[in-house]
């Protein structure tokens, strides 16, 4: 393994975050009232895509554990459906990631995403697996279920450390 290669963490905003996936948050998001006009409606902040024969959506929850030292030398793609990630107990999370195609360690992008927004990832974008920097960091995550092989890992052949300014 090479010596660690440093990546400015960027702050998170949809046109940045656009060719890997979606950024779920409130922010600038088309919204209405509902319920009388005591609910705002933030609508379709993100779409769930699913490429394989016979798939579902699901929801899950995953509880999440800062990695220390916060050094990446992983990731992964989900080639048959989008992969989204929303904080519950509004903990931030650092998203790591590619574009999809064939793997490109130069190409690698890092982002800050605040506790009160969460990503969802393109089918076939390359991302490290999940990375809180909370303990016991609580996720609600839509995901693809069906069949075929829907995880492809490659290993850093130079690990990133996020370098936040």
């Amino acid at each position: 393994m090479s010596a660690l290669r440093e990546v400015a963490t960027e702050p998170l905003t949809r046109q940045a975050f656009a060719p890997f996936g979606e950024v779920i948050g409130t922010h600038g998001a088309d919204s209405f009232p509902i319920n009388q006009g005591r609910t705002e409606r933030f609508h379709a902040l993100a779409t769930v895509e699913l490429l394989g024969v016979n798939d579902q959506g699901i929801l899950s929850i995953f509880r999440g554990q800062p990695l220390e030292p916060l050094v990446i030398a992983l990731m992964e793609r989900h080639p048959l459906g989008s992969q989204a990630f929303v904080p519950i107990n509004r903990g931030p999370f650092v998203a790591v990631v590619a574009p999809p195609g064939p793997f490109d360690e130069n190409e690698i992008r890092v982002f800050l995403v605040p506790g009160d927004h969460g990503v969802s990832y393109r089918p076939g974008t390359w991302h490290a697996p999940l990375l809180p920097l909370h303990v016991d960091s609580d996720y609600l995550v839509v995901d693809r279920q069906g069949s075929g092989q829907n995880c492809d890992e490659v290993t850093l052949m130079r690990p990133i450390k996020p370098c936040f300014r």
